[in-house]
């Protein structure tokens, strides 16, 4: 069988998984999420797994929602991040995103959504918290922005020690040019200027971490997560200390690798 690998190493703790192209790199990251995730069932009765909404995410999700033999009934899904402000059911919401790729086509048992246009929003926020304390996170998937982060947790509000699980942060430019980027809104002055996000400490808890970052625009920040000094200038960089942790990449976004 052609898996579409063409590399792999370890970046400190981390394992670092290269691929042909991101179609491979997809069905690749959704074959092994998805027998963790049976692994996990099979031990604990259940699995509680946070997922990111972002394009890069499109070929994995698409490939997970076709794996057999999960029991999705037994699912705690939770959502990364979501926009301060945006209905639920806006089509940049990300919670909508993940609806539509992913949780309407498998039915998790239950789906935690982060209510970006809730009036209280610290109260929404030690909400959501006291649902990932409750469920707590064995499977984190994820991605990683342009400028380094995982969620919202930009470089400027990423902090390794956080107090918070959930938190809001104000979004930096490079994030926002990169939803204009993923063509999510027509220009940066269509994209909200915050949003609530699971904090640095609350993703690096889950058992399982697995990472799938394609395409060109990433390269940079891929090279920075997996050689520059560990540092929430990269906030990705903290994957190296994860035991768990699978960082998927394509031949795009692997380009300045050595």
């Amino acid at each position: 069988m052609d898996t579409g690998l063409i590399r792999d190493f370890n970046a400190g703790k981390a394992a670092v998984r290269i691929y042909r192209n991101r179609e491979k790199m997809g069905e690749a990251a959704a074959k092994a999420v998805g027998e963790k995730i049976k692994g996990v069932v099979t031990s604990r009765g259940k699995a509680s797994i946070v997922f990111a909404s972002a394009p890069s995410q499109e070929e994995f999700l698409a490939n997970l929602a076709v794996v057999e033999g999960i029991n999705w009934s037994l699912i705690r899904a939770f959502h990364l991040d979501e926009y301060v402000g945006l209905p639920q059911d806006a089509v940049q919401a990300f919670g909508k995103f993940l609806k539509d790729r992913l949780f309407n086509k498998v039915k998790p048992g239950k789906v935690y959504f982060i209510k970006g246009d809730a009036e209280d929003l610290e109260e929404e926020c030690r909400r959501y918290t006291r649902l990932l304390e409750e469920e707590g996170l064995d499977i984190a998937c994820i991605g990683i922005g342009e400028n380094g982060h995982w969620a919202f947790n930009d470089p400027h509000v990423a902090d390794f020690n956080d107090p918070f699980k959930v938190k809001v942060v104000e979004i930096d430019e490079t994030s926002r040019w990169q939803q204009v980027h993923d063509g999510c809104f027509p220009g940066v002055d269509e994209v909200p200027r915050r949003a609530i996000t699971l904090t640095m400490p609350a993703i690096f808890e889950a058992e399982y971490i697995f990472c799938m970052v394609p395409a060109k625009s990433k390269a940079e920040a891929v090279k920075k997560t997996v050689y520059d000094r560990i540092s929430t200038s990269c906030p990705a960089s903290i994957i190296r200390e994860h035991g768990n942790a699978v960082l998927f990449l394509d031949v795009d976004s692997a380009s300045l690798l050595p």
